[in-house]
């Protein structure tokens, strides 16, 4: 049973990103707001693995980022009183694995698009990088578990797929494949109309897959979307980041994906003030923002995570790391990426609301984003609209009055709050049992007070793949908060 009041919970299981201090700090509030409720904690996520040591996690439970398949013992034995770490990593054969099996149930934030990831870990050692102290190594899921979970999305009314990963161009490095191989399968059991998006993907391992990245991208059920990481135009402060590639690299990627796929959307990030970065070699980044204009670009002011490298290195002070952020939001808000598409017809898949609730949300064939009217029948359909405006985030769209509105997905989409991957049988017995049991409830947040839920937790004792499958559905729901940028 879902509530909106945390206060009501006998247990908050609060998940974290160690990205950036921001994010640290506000998974530390957090917990201190739980303690002065007298709330039973669980913890997850990046923090708690990397950390676990830390002073303010003495004596809490914690569920490691490859052990969530185990949630429902470690709440239940918080609950008891009792103090679970699960932090091991999963491994076959002494082979490490890439995490929780895929097929597990889950609840989908949206039930029109079905994340998955594609792998765990990464192969880089990036100075300035914390995660990878609690992600580890590159491990891949084999491409037969990919598809299969693929074909399980779209007979679960899924119209829209996004891979994700630490860095989707790795993958496969670890188990003989590589990332053409799995798209190629992947495209195969895609429905006419649904879409697949890549997630993030580093230089250096997707240079030796171009021509095959351009074909794939330019396939009519792939968005012609890439996400690649930049971070600085200066080789000096590449090197010192230990990126493992020099602007040329990044070049050489983009320029040939727009030469190959005309129109493809190349989003990046950049971080600004990283140590020892001089005013030359920002100014080396603002060409490159000047030059290619790129339509998203994430800015991130750096932050000396504790225990990098790169926190041991001599700081940027923090006005000019503060100016220097500034000032590049303020290049990047000096074009308008999506002026010359007005008066164009496009295809778009209508999958959300806006944040205002006043639209609905689409994609064009290049992921931008599309809003049209919220006429219900758009949504989870491949609407024609004609272009009347834009904006430097958005276009809006007007629907076609004689185009065809087409249904991609190849069932009715789950309810929202809705478990995949459950049987009708098992669907019926949850729901029986549900109905007739009232037990400690559980609160569930991603650190930020406006994305709380809370979760009526059921100890259910008898079945235990019963019990297995309503945690996994409360940690799903955890996970579908969590905001990491690898997209």
């Amino acid at each position: 049973m879902l509530q909106e009041n945390a206060s009501d919970a006998d247990l908050w299981l609060l998940n974290s990103c160690t990205v950036k201090n921001p994010a640290e700090d506000h998974f530390r509030n957090s917990i201190k707001k739980a303690q002065e409720e007298n709330k039973k904690i669980v913890l997850a996520g990046c923090v708690p693995q990397a950390q676990p040591r830390q002073d303010y996690l003495k004596g809490l439970s914690i569920i490691g980022v490859q052990q969530i398949d185990r949630v429902v013992e470690v709440v239940e034995e918080t609950i008891k009183g009792h103090s679970v770490r699960l932090l091991g990593q999963k491994k076959d054969n002494g082979k490490r694995l890439g995490g929780a099996p895929l097929d597990l149930p889950k609840i989908r934030k949206n039930p029109l698009i079905e994340i998955i990831s594609i792998n765990t870990g990464c192969l880089n050692a990036c100075t300035y990088c914390k995660t990878k102290h609690a992600r580890g190594n590159l491990a891949s899921y084999p491409i037969d578990e990919l598809v299969d979970r693929a074909k399980q999305s779209f007979q679960e009314g899924v119209c829209e797929i996004w891979l994700t990963s630490e860095d989707t161009g790795a993958y496969g490095r670890d188990i003989g494949t590589s990332l053409p191989a799995l798209l190629w399968k992947l495209v195969e059991v895609i429905p006419e109309g649904a879409m697949l998006r890549l997630g993030m993907t580093n230089p250096p391992y997707i240079l030796e897959h171009l021509e095959e990245m351009a074909k794939i991208l330019n396939h009519p059920r792939v968005y012609a979307f890439l996400h690649i990481p930049v971070q600085s135009a200066s080789d000096t402060v590449l090197m010192e980041m230990k990126r493992e590639y020099c602007v040329a690299d990044f070049k050489r990627v983009v320029d040939f994906l727009k030469e190959k796929v005309p129109g493809i959307t190349i989003a990046t990030d950049i971080i600004c003030g990283f140590p020892g970065e001089t005013n030359q070699d920002f100014q080396e980044t603002v060409k490159l923002v000047e030059e290619y204009k790129f339509p998203s670009l994430f800015i991130n002011q750096f932050y000396p995570r504790p225990g990098t490298p790169a926190a041991k290195m001599e700081q940027v002070p923090a006005q000019v790391k503060k100016q220097r952020t500034k000032d590049l939001s303020r290049v990047f808000h000096s074009y308008n990426p999506y002026d010359h598409k007005v008066g164009e017809r496009q295809q778009v898949l209508v999958t959300e609301e806006s944040f205002d609730s006043k639209f609905y949300v689409a994609h064009n064939r290049f992921y931008e984003q599309v809003l049209v009217p919220k006429n219900p029948t758009f949504m989870g359909k491949m609407v024609e609209v004609d272009i009347y405006e834009s904006g430097k985030h958005f276009m809006k769209g007007q629907p076609v009055s004689d185009a065809k509105v087409y249904t991609p997905s190849i069932s009715k989409p789950l309810a929202k709050g809705e478990v995949s991957g459950l049987t009708e049988e098992f669907r019926s017995r949850l729901g029986n049992h549900l109905t007739s049991t009232s037990r400690p409830s559980a609160t569930i947040r991603r650190g930020s007070a406006s994305s709380r839920m809370v979760l009526r937790l059921q100890r259910l004792h008898q079945d235990c793949a019963l019990r297995m499958s309503v945690g996994l559905a409360l940690f799903a729901l955890l996970c579908a908060f969590f905001v990491k940028v690898y997209n």
